[in-house]
């Protein structure tokens, strides 16, 4: 490995990185005060935002001038790639593992946080509906199957009223594994490939994330020991004052009084505090503030606020999130929340330069996926058409927010479901439908591989598979809105540029450890699926 560019900043992402001769190890002011050496990563998702809405917030939009003065300064000194785009499908789970892990589904086996797996048992306890209420009686040791539902969601939590999920995940919600003594499947061991966490901690650094439910175990890697330092306050729990964070010592939003995506200005504190937990670690402290800790070598978290601006109608206050227009024109709702995500990354940035780090972080923003649609005009709510489709074809899964993922019980009826599916196009909204041969040269044939979909339906653009009213866009989808995120690679030593090549969220991670000075094929996933680099960022660089 050669001479390289040492710092960066990234939009929806944002990374900042240790460069480490020999490893990572624990950062000391004065040591970052040095010219040219990358020792930390700070690795942001703004969770919905778009390659568009980053251009709209950095050069203005529809009599908008530019607002988002934060991420402007950032670009000054990065890359920012206008051609990103996240995984497919583009949901959170798969969005998220891209860049932690460098791959696809093919090599995670993780292809939503609401799946299904042929080779396990249902849960002790059906939670939500699981398996039309199956209690999992049937897993029976040493025999793979029969089949259940994989839900990695707020389900999984002791008490989901709980801001802290009640303490954790309840063993009894998790899918049983038959061939390991029925024994209960926490997310981190669904994962079948190591994260760049895993690596850095390997090498001798320290980590930390934030996300938004008991789910986001599955950060820490198969070792399970991935991130030295996870917070995961649940997202749907009840609304509560979070003292400390400043404008949420009173919850702003009366009208609301559970689940935190539902106001557009509960969200702002549900991410305040994560925020906080960020700058808690940038002075050398634990999440909450309460211990010593070294300043992460790897560290970030994702942000709710501009996918909830995205998706919500909140009628108790009588507000419509979304766009305005084709050109992304944010209504006055989702404005607020990408102002609130702008200030709340400044506030990170400046408590870098404030404690001396700034020069040795490269911090990159992204995001885990879109948002469909843009325009407004094409919004499209339609309940569940596909399952109707089928007639007597059995669905033991379908999973359905602007996409359909699809599991059948018999397997052989895969080309039989797709014909049913594509003539009743017009109730199904039919764009594409991928089966056979259009699946297995993308992923892993589910033949073979007992979490692969037997089929996937792309609707057109701005179907969503619900007769909700509050709700008026989603993710999961192939679509060019789903899937073209935001991603701005912020170095100290680079100069404004903009990169136009098509790249993916997947190479955030064997960019980081690039930037770390450490091996990138140490990644399972970058090895099987030759990931490459981000392009704009090294010079003379082998791999």
């Amino acid at each position: 490995m050669k001479k390289f560019h040492s710092g960066w900043i990234s939009v929806a992402v944002v990374l900042v990185f240790a460069s480490i001769r020999g490893g990572p190890r624990e950062a000391r002011a004065s040591d970052d005060r040095k010219e040219g050496a990358i020792r930390h990563v700070l690795l942001i998702s703004v969770d919905g935002m778009h390659a568009l809405d980053l251009e709209n917030c950095i050069n203005g939009v529809s009599g908008l001038s530019s607002y988002c003065p934060n991420l402007a300064a950032l670009a000054q000194h990065g890359v920012r790639y206008t051609e990103a785009s996240s995984s497919k499908p583009s949901d959170s789970f798969p969005g998220l593992l891209a860049m932690l892990t460098g791959g696809s589904p093919r090599s995670t086996g993780v292809f939503y946080d609401n799946s299904f797996d042929r080779s396990l048992a249902p849960p002790q306890n059906p939670t939500n509906g699981i398996n039309n209420g199956q209690t999992g009686v049937n897993c029976i040791v040493g025999k793979p199957g029969p089949g259940t539902e994989v839900l990695f969601d707020e389900s999984l939590d002791i008490d989901l009223s709980r801001l802290d999920g009640g303490g954790g995940i309840s063993t009894v919600n998790l899918p049983r594994d038959p061939l390991n003594n029925c024994l209960p499947v926490f997310p981190h061991q669904y994962l079948r490939v190591n994260t760049i966490f895993e690596v850095v901690r390997n090498a001798g650094g320290y980590t930390a994330w934030s996300d938004k439910n008991g789910g986001y175990d599955i950060v820490q890697g198969r070792s399970g020991k991935g991130v030295n330092d996870l917070f995961i306050p649940e997202i749907k729990s009840n609304i509560v004052p979070l003292p400390g964070i400043p404008g949420c010592t009173t919850v702003p939003d009366p009208t609301v009084t559970s689940d935190w995506t539902t106001s557009f200005d509960d969200i702002k504190c549900y991410d305040a505090l994560k925020v906080q937990a960020i700058i808690n670690e940038i002075n050398g402290r634990t999440h909450d503030g309460s211990q010593r800790a070294p300043v992460p070598t790897v560290f970030g978290m994702n942000f709710q606020a501009v996918s909830v601006g995205q998706k919500l109608v909140e009628k108790s206050i009588k507000t419509t999130g979304g766009y305005l227009d084709a050109q992304g024109t944010p209504s006055s709702a989702l404005l607020g929340e990408i102002k609130f995500v702008d200030q709340s990354i400044g506030a990170m940035v400046s408590e870098l330069d404030k404690r001396g780090f700034l020069r040795s972080t490269v911090v990159i923003v992204s995001a885990k996926h879109g948002q469909s649609p843009i325009n407004p005009k094409s919004n499209h709510n339609i309940g569940d058409t596909i399952t109707p489709a089928l007639g007597n074809i059995q669905v033991l899964q379908a999973t359905e927010d602007d996409v359909a993922l699809l599991w059948l019980k018999d397997q052989s009826q895969a080309n039989a479901a797709a014909a049913a599916i594509s003539a009743a196009a017009a109730s199904t909204a039919l764009d594409e439908v991928f089966v056979g041969n259009a699946i297995t040269q993308v992923y892993n044939d589910p033949l073979k591989d007992p979490r692969t979909p037997d089929l996937i339906v792309n609707p057109n653009v701005g179907t969503i598979y619900t007769t909700s009213s509050k709700k008026i866009a989603e993710h999961g989808g192939f679509g060019h809105d789903d899937t073209n995120v935001a991603l701005l690679v912020y170095h100290p030593e680079i100069t404004a540029q903009t990169a136009t090549n098509p790249v993916n969220t997947a190479q955030i991670a064997p960019t980081i450890l690039a930037v770390l000075g450490l091996n990138p094929d140490e990644l399972q996933a970058v090895k099987k699926e030759n990931t490459q680099l981000l392009p704009g960022l090294f010079e003379d660089m082998d791999r």
